[in-house]
C-alpha cells in the first residue's frame, strides 16, 4: 500500500510516498533556511508564500522519484497541525483536493505524533508502551505512548522549546541560524561544564523552560563583553549542557515513573550529536532502550513519517473528511 504524505507545518515543504508504513520510496524535502537566516528566525508570512510556490513541484516530484503517478496512490496523509495557520493551510488544501479529485482516503496527521513515529520508519524492533520525548524548534513534549493511536500527555515547554532556545543561544553568540547544528559542532571543541548556566525546576516535573537560560547567557554574554573565539565553544558546550542535561533527565525520570524501559525520540534537536550520546549513555546506566530516527534527514520536518503513520490510522479506519481543518495549537 502506497501512502502519500504532505507535510507543511513550519518553514520545509515537503512530500514523500511510503509503502506498508516503514518503507520510504521517495522523501523530498525542501528548505527555507536561507530565506529566514537574515532574521534569525522563521517568518510565518514568507514560509507560507514559499510553500504555496513549491508544494506542487515538490508533490510531482515525490511521484516521479517513487516512479508511480497519483493513480498509484491509495490515501493521502497530511499535516493538520501544530504548527504555522498559513504553512499548515498550504499542505492541507492541497491534500483535499487531491483527495477529492483522486476519489482516495484523507488522513488528517498530528505533527508532534508524527515525529514519534520517524522512528519505526525502516526500524522493527521499537516496543510498546514508551515514552516519547519531542525536542524541535517549536516542541519540546513528553508523551506516554500505548500505541500508534493512544498518546497521554505528561508535560510540555511554558515557553521557549528547545530548539528555540538554541536558535536564540546561537544569535546571541553570532554564530548564525539555524542555531542548533552551529552550536553542536563548536561544543564539540569546548568544555560542557566550564560555565554553570541554570537547569530550571518546575511544579509538574515534567514540563520544561528555557527562557531563564536563555536569559543567562545574554547576561553572561553582556557581562564578558567581546568573547575570543577561545572561550566560544566552552560558552557553546556549556549552554548546550545545560539544555541536554534537562531533557535527558526529565525523559529518563518519565520512563521510571510509567515504569518503562523504552524512550523514542524524535524532531529537529534529535539529530544533535550530545543529546543523543548522553541519553544513550545514561539509558544504559538504567537499562533503558533509547530510540533515535535512523537518517538525520528524518529528525527534521518530513513527509515520510505524516505517510507513515498515515498507514497505521488508514488501517484502523481513521480517515478524514473533506472539512477537515488546521489545528494550529494542537498537542
Amino acid at each position: 500500500m502506497l501512502i502519500l504524505g504532505i507535510e507543511t507545518s513550519c518553514d520545509e515543504t515537503s512530500a514523500s510516498i511510503v509503502k506498508d508504513g516503514t518503507i520510504i520510496v521517495s522523501n523530498i524535502i525542501t528548505s527555507q533556511d536561507k530565506i529566514h537566516a537574515p532574521f534569525g528566525g522563521v517568518v510565518p508570512e514568507l514560509a507560507s508564500r514559499e510553500q504555496l510556490e513549491s508544494i506542487g513541484w515538490v508533490v510531482k516530484e515525490a511521484l516521479n522519484k517513487a516512479n508511480t503517478k497519483f493513480s498509484g496512490i491509495d490515501a493521502i496523509a497530511v499535516t493538520y497541525g501544530p504548527g504555522l495557520a498559513g504553512s499548515l493551510l498550504i499542505g492541507v488544501e492541497f491534500a483535499k483536493t487531491l483527495s477529492y479529485s483522486l476519489s482516495i482516503p484523507l488522513i488528517g496527521i498530528n505533527h508532534i505524533h508524527a515525529h514519534l513515529y520517524a522512528n519505526f520508519l525502516g526500524q522493527h524492533n521499537i516496543e510498546f508502551p514508551y515514552i516519547g520525548l519531542v525536542i524541535s524548534g517549536g516542541h519540546t513534549s513528553l508523551f506516554y505512548v500505548e500505541d500508534f493511536m493512544t498518546y497521554s500527555f505528561l508535560g510540555q515547554t511554558r515557553d521557549d522549546a528547545c530548539g528555540e532556545a538554541f536558535d536564540k543561544g546561537a544569535q546571541i553568540l553570532n554564530l548564525g541560524y539555524p542555531g542548533g547544528p552551529l552550536i553542536d559542532r563548536i561544543s564539540k571543541k569546548g568544555n560542557l561544564s566550564a560555565i554553570k548556566f541554570p537547569r530550571a525546576h518546575l511544579e509538574n516535573k515534567f514540563d520544561f523552560s528555557f527562557s531563564g537560560l536563555k536569559t543567562s547567557l545574554l547576561r553572561y554574554v553582556e557581562k564578558k563583553g567581546k568573547i575570543s573565539k577561545k572561550e566560544l565553544p566552552d560558552i557553546a558546550a556549556s549552554f548546550q549542557e545545560a539544555i541536554v542535561d534537562v531533557l535527558v533527565k526529565k525523559a529518563i525520570l518519565a520512563a521510571e515513573y510509567k515504569k518503562t524501559d523504552t524512550i523514542v525520540v524524535g524532531g529537529g534537536v534529535s539529530a544533535n550529536s550530545r543529546i543523543r550520546g548522553k541519553l544513550e549513555e545514561e539509558g544504559k546506566k538504567k537499562n533503558l532502550k533509547i530510540h533515535f530516527p535512523n537518517e538525520l534527514k528524518l529528525c527534521t520536518d518530513n513527509g515520510a513519517m505524516v505517510a507513515g503513520l498515515g498507514y497505521w490510522m488508514l488501517k484502523e479506519g481513521k480517515t478524514s473528511s473533506l472539512d477537515l481543518d488546521i489545528q494550529p495549537n494542537i498537542f
